[in-house]
């Protein structure tokens, strides 16, 4: 491959032009309460080029190696054509070209795992939710493993050749009594192998009691709280609610937003650190080197309560003046890379579980997320379920809570950090200009924040 490519790039008639080939090789298992749904194990290939001409992006995707020659050509052709009437041409920020190989590491391969072990280890997590109450009505149970291997070169003399695995867990149950029907889920992933799967009985169980105890749970009172946002929440929140908006190509599309978010502008209290960190072996997604080549590096979102990075592709650092970070991703081959996240997450302080709870006359401890949508500053996540906190106790289980606000007061109004922290990363995804899910994790402690809105859902 490395020479078929080195050959169709040297005779690339473009300022610049890459080409990215994947294979991937994927397994299912899901049952939903006592039925088998899904059995089954797939692998697919495929590739794309891009060639950048007088400013423009010309892209052709291909399945046959063979086709590469030709695919530039037209890649090329279609640049051309694009340039004579570009108004804004794209640059490439500079980087050092890379040679590099990275072969996936796993305790157990899940590619010598048969797919009926698979099934079997899928239907006793499934029986263990369905057997734990008459009040289990239903259950979801995926298990879901993946490798994915990517040989990326461009005309700069970079050639990678990395593999990424990835496994992912839903254990899920849905509880009814006299008509209320309420779920809980655990989801989990990690860049690992099958026996990350392994030993979850406990989580899965979990999942049944913690549907069954939320019939009992009371409805939220909407009001405004001092709040305590569990790991998984928090992680959630800063991927969502203020990630997103620190994405270089977002900021240049949005006017109004790119106004506000001026670097050395503060955002935060001096204790707050939000971080983007390109690399971590083992968690979802995670690979050295990002989807244009660039080596994955750290950056801080914010430093002590200041705004002091953004992500970046090559092309946002050289129109912004900045360096590449390594935040070019696609979620697959017949895309391509755009300005993603990796592992966002809040930094950890100094206070204990209990000194977060202390002083807290009446207020919300929020767990798990269950969804939400941000526009721009403004958000709105559900908790999975939540506790009353009274006179700096835990109290009462409640559900339906609904958080809303804008991310700029919020983070504003943090008041503690814990001493914990977390970095998880579930069996959903990202998504983002039409590509999901992309494999991400977020991250944070205990985080403490004063006048939130609740709402009950």
């Amino acid at each position: 491959m490395e020479a078929l490519l080195g050959q169709a790039l040297a005779k690339a008639d473009a300022d610049y032009a890459e080409v990215r080939w994947e294979e991937v090789s994927r397994s299912r298992v899901a049952f939903q309460r006592d039925q088998l749904m899904a059995l089954e194990a797939s692998r697919e290939a495929g590739g794309i080029v891009r060639a950048l001409v007088n400013g423009a992006w010309g892209i052709a995707v291909f399945t046959d190696p063979d086709e590469i020659p030709e695919k530039l050509r037209q890649a090329a052709a279609l640049a051309r054509k694009a340039a004579r009437h570009l108004k804004d041409p794209i640059r490439l920020a500079p980087v050092s070209p890379v040679r590099d190989t990275v072969r996936a590491e796993m305790k157990q391969d899940f590619r010598e795992v048969p797919l009926e072990e698979k099934r079997k280890l899928a239907e006793a997590y499934n029986q263990l939710i369905l057997g734990y109450s008459k009040e289990i009505v239903s259950t979801s149970v995926r298990y879901t493993d993946t490798i994915r291997r990517v040989i990326f070169a461009n005309t700069e003399g970079t050639y990678i050749d990395q593999e990424t695995p990835d496994v992912t867990l839903v254990l899920a149950a849905v509880a009814r009594r006299n008509g209320d029907i309420q779920q809980a889920f655990e989801s989990l992933g990690e860049a690992a192998g099958y026996e990350f799967a392994l030993g979850k009985e406990e989580k899965a169980l979990a999942a049944a009691k913690r549907a069954v105890d939320l019939l009992s749970a009371q409805p939220v009172k909407g009001g405004r709280y001092t709040v305590i946002l569990d790991p998984e929440l928090a992680g959630v929140f800063i991927h969502e609610a203020f990630g997103h908006i620190c994405e270089a190509d977002f900021l240049l599309r949005n006017e109004p937003m790119r106004r506000v978010m001026t670097l050395g502008k503060r955002f935060g209290v001096e204790a707050l650190n939000v971080v983007e960190e390109g690399y971590l072996p083992g968690r979802r997604g995670n690979s050295p080197y990002d989807d244009e080549g660039v080596p994955r590096r750290k950056i801080y979102l914010i430093k002590e309560g200041v705004l002091t990075g953004l992500m970046h592709s090559r092309a946002t650092a050289h129109k912004t003046g900045m360096e590449p970070t390594g935040n070019a991703r696609a979620v697959s081959w017949e895309h391509e890379p755009i300005v993603r996240m990796r592992n966002t997450y809040i930094e950890p302080g100094e206070a204990s579980f209990e000194e977060l709870l202390k002083g807290i006359d009446y207020g919300i401890y929020a767990k798990g997320a269950f969804g939400g949508q941000t526009e721009f500053e403004q958000f709105t996540f559900s908790a999975a379920y939540a506790y009353e906190i009274r006179g700096g106790e835990l109290g009462a289980m409640l559900r339906d809570v609904v958080l809303t606000g804008n991310v700029f007061d919020t983070l504003r109004n943090i008041e503690l950090l814990g001493d914990d922290f977390q970095l998880k990363g579930g069996a959903g995804g990202c998504g983002k200009g039409g590509q999901s899910p992309l494999p991400v994790t977020d991250g944070a402690p205990h985080v403490r924040i004063r006048d939130v809105i609740i709402g009950g859902g």
